[in-house]
């Protein structure tokens, strides 16, 4: 437990699961970090000397600069730190007794790779027939690009045709996305699996291998366009903003240089009480807006006219006038907006980080709750190697014998010990 943490939740959900949690990067250490924001002790095994290489992800050009490793403190919360070299077969005898008290293994090591290393899950199961074993990969673990290595921006975005989907004009690039938007989608469906397998584990007792991958969760994300092309429907490039093909569901900008999407649904029944809120009434005897088709067929002269309407006044005016007739409507909030959102605190998506004091005070919650079950409050991820000793010990290993493994460069340890 972190320092300056409150109390741990030795009685929430999953305080008696054991996770061991041996991916990297993003979509598998976001798994597990809701299994453990509900209890659950996981334990991140990670190479020693660099560990994880999501550790300094952060520092990649593109990336937001800080001296915190954000990222890996957001992903990586509420668990302890183990670095074992798995590829040294010391190391993997030792992962073998941490295995057999394990309920779930998080892997997302490349396919060749793990069978190189005896990590597949035919090689594990014998070990633990309780165990699940939940696999992450690119494309999937079937077919002809099953070993083929990707990330979140090339399986997920790119392949899926989410990139082409989204750029903002027919003749503009496809749009490029921020570091782990589509990882920490795909966090939620290996939760959802593991959760599944845990369940089925209930009812029959054993354990289970559970799969999913960033192509998957692309097309799931993209899933009404995609269907709309399996079932033959013809598809165009969305159009500028300007030449929109509803202007009642659309961007605008205000005089403060904030935007806001306009969402005018039921549009029939809320039509009226635009016009109201915009001071223009007149515009409903107006034959080019007077019924629905007509103001889509007129869609490009409505833009026009709302654009220099709410380009007239602030964000915080329309705001108060749009709220006032309950017209739905999101306005674009900018990064550095996020941290003092009102309704993001309030509502428990952003929650209190301990053991950062002085650099970081609140981290991004898991998106779920369940009424009665209290999450663990998110302390800080651990160093490299932080609960070596600890996790060792715990598992029946002299101090004769760590000293042994630590000599040899198979067990990695830090100055900051819990």
């Amino acid at each position: 437990m972190a320092e300056n943490s409150p109390a741990s939740a030795s009685n929430t959900l999953f305080s008696r699961l054991r996770v061991l949690d041996a991916s990297s990067y993003i979509a598998g250490p976001a798994a597990a970090a809701i299994l453990a924001d509900f209890g659950a002790d996981v334990i991140k095994v990670e190479p020693p000397g660099t560990g994880d290489p999501y550790r300094q992800v952060h520092l990649s050009a593109g990336n937001p600069p800080c001296e915190i490793a954000y990222s890996w403190q957001m992903d990586n919360r509420n668990k302890r730190s183990l670095a074992l070299d798995l590829a040294a077969p010391e190391g993997m005898a030792v992962f073998h007794r941490l295995l057999r008290d394990a309920d779930v293994l998080i892997l997302n090591t490349p396919l060749k790779s793990r069978k190189k290393l005896g990590l597949a899950y035919d090689d594990l199961k014998a070990l633990n027939p309780r165990l699940i074993y939940a696999s992450f990969s690119a494309y999937g673990e079937e077919g002809p690009e099953a070993e083929r290595s990707g990330f979140d921006h090339t399986a997920l975005w790119a392949r899926t045709g989410l990139m082409d989907t989204i750029r903002p004009a027919p003749d503009a690039p496809p749009s490029r996305v921020a570091l782990g938007m589509g990882d920490h989608i795909s966090a939620i469906t290996l939760f959802a699996s593991i959760m599944t397998a845990l369940y089925r584990r209930e009812v029959t007792g054993e354990g289970a291998s559970v799969k999913s991958n960033l192509m998957a969760n692309g097309l799931w994300c993209n899933s009404v366009q995609v269907q709309a092309m399996l079932a033959g429907a013809e598809y165009d490039y969305r159009p500028a903003r300007e030449t929109a093909d509803n202007a009642l569901h659309n961007l605008y900008r205000t005089s403060d240089d904030r935007w806001f999407h306009l969402v005018l649904l039921p549009e029939q029944k809320r039509w009226p009480d635009l016009l109201t809120v915009i001071e223009r009434e007149e515009l409903q005897q107006d034959i080019r807006f007077a019924t629905m088709a007509a103001r889509h067929a007129h869609a490009g002269e409505l833009i026009e006219i709302l654009d220099a309407i709410f380009l007239s006044r602030d964000m915080a005016y329309w705001q108060q006038r749009l709220d006032a007739k309950n017209i739905p409507f999101g306005a674009v909030h900018r990064l550095r907006d996020i941290p003092e959102d009102i309704q993001a605190n309030a509502s428990g998506a952003l929650t209190p980080l301990y053991g950062l004091e002085g650099k970081a005070d609140r981290t991004v919650n898991s998106p779920l709750w369940i009424d009665g079950v209290t999450k663990r409050p998110a302390c800080r991820a651990p160093e490299l190697g932080e609960h070596s000793i600890q996790l060792l010990e715990e598992i029946g290993f002299s101090e004769k014998d760590i000293e042994k493994l630590m000599a040899a460069g198979i067990v990695e340890t830090c100055s900051k010990q819990a």
